[in-house]
């Protein structure tokens, strides 16, 4: 099968991953709070604008990244199965979660049309959640997998808030 079979594990992992972890975090969970029903400000067009824009740039960025794990890092974004090199090209040259982000930005854009108090407080125990799962669990893995590249990523691009311009070191990380 050579480069296509390599590249076809990690993309359908990937694949199902998203299906069932964002899809669950980002739609089900929120659907399920809201009901997909519009608070009457909701209906106002720069406040429909708005939330479209945070939904769609958020759904690119995260199939972008998980793209750029699946392809580049030859991995998946579960746990289970990471990815074997480190992913610093793409969305990551300028913020080192953009999946986190991405995902909070389709929950923030389904807050903004909801009338609901629960989708806000669930955007927030979102941010909770993940800042802790980052900060005690992801960053020692990969502190520990991939050493002073990793370190060197971590200094120079910030964790939730992306940089204006992207980083510019290098997109393969055998050279971070």
């Amino acid at each position: 099968m050579g480069d296509m079979g390599d590249r076809a594990t990690p993309l359908l992992g990937s694949l199902l991953f998203v299906v069932v972890v964002p899809g669950t975090v980002a739609v089900l969970i929120p659907a399920a709070i809201t009901r997909w029903t519009l608070a009457a400000w909701g209906s106002w067009p720069l406040v429909v604008a708005i939330s479209a824009g945070l939904i769609i740039a958020g759904a690119g960025v995260l199939l972008h990244a998980v793209w750029r794990f699946a392809v580049e890092g030859r991995g998946t974004p579960s746990p289970t199965a990471p990815t074997e090199q480190l992913v610093v090209s793409g969305a990551y040259r300028h913020v080192r979660n953009p999946m986190y982000v991405a995902v909070a930005s389709l929950i923030g854009g389904q807050a903004l049309l909801s009338p609901s108090l629960g989708i806000v407080l669930y955007l927030a125990l979102f941010a909770v959640a993940v800042t802790a799962f980052v900060r005690f669990y992801e960053e020692p893995t990969l502190q520990a997998a991939h050493g002073e590249s990793y370190h060197r990523y971590q200094e120079a691009v910030p964790r939730w808030v992306p940089r204006l311009r992207p980083w510019p070191g290098p997109t393969r990380p055998d050279a971070v």
